[in-house]
């Protein structure tokens, strides 16, 4: 893959370069300010974007912003942010804009190496990787808009798992169901948000989508 990495703190950007590119991949721009970010991203269009939100020169949320203009020049460029913080605003207007391939991840969270190049992986193919504190922080309050007011505490759970980007055999470990029932779950939630037959990557996508885009909505009201 080829990647763009937003960072700017020099050890720990190094870090991440050398991480990336031990596993074969190219990091094609390694910058450290707002206006560098957004040049990288629309200068290379990577496969997949590594960005911090707050850069350089205001330290406010110049890599979110940089991310968030980045994408509607190119909608669907695979950005994941890792950050100290979660800015609801800006980060549900990221995951609402329609497409896939959005992340977000809490630095201190982050383990181990896997799990970091598994969150990667995933928005790189155009999935999601929310870190659970990022789900609770966007989607905490009572759901009470349509359509998903038809789903139920389960299925409900079960959808902000799939917003971390868990697969059916991940959530049903997490749940302690078994793999069967959380396929009939997806299924039924599917069907409850009205969203035709596709490849399941897709409607997994779209699912967490509505779900985010009726929370901020909400939050509107």
């Amino acid at each position: 893959m080829r990647v763009v990495v937003a960072e700017d703190l020099f050890l720990l950007r190094d870090g991440m370069v050398r991480l990336v590119e031990s596993l074969g991949h190219t990091v094609v721009a390694a910058v450290d300010t707002g206006p560098a970010t957004l040049a990288a991203l629309l200068g290379e269009r990577p496969d997949v974007a590594i960005v911090d939100v707050r850069l350089p020169p205001t330290f406010s949320d110049e890599g979110l912003q940089a991310a968030l203009a980045a994408r509607r020049e190119i909608p669907g460029l695979p950005v994941l942010i890792l950050s100290q913080h979660v800015e609801q605003l800006y980060a549900r207007e990221l995951l609402a804009d329609g497409h896939g391939g959005v992340g977000y991840q809490l630095k201190d969270r982050v383990l181990d190496a896997g799990q970091f190049l598994d969150a990667l992986n995933r928005v790189a193919a155009g999935g999601t990787a929310l870190d659970p504190t990022v789900v609770a922080k966007l989607l905490g309050r009572p759901l009470r808009a349509d359509p998903l007011a038809a789903l139920t505490e389960r299925e409900r759970s079960v959808l902000a798992l799939m917003a971390e980007g868990l697969s059916n055999a991940a959530i049903a470990a997490r749940l302690f169901l078994s793999e069967g029932a959380i396929s009939k779950y997806t299924t039924t939630i599917f069907a409850k948000l009205g969203i035709a037959a596709d490849d399941d990557t897709n409607r997994r996508v779209r699912a967490v989508l509505t779900y985010l885009g009726a929370e901020s909505r909400d939050d509107a009201d």
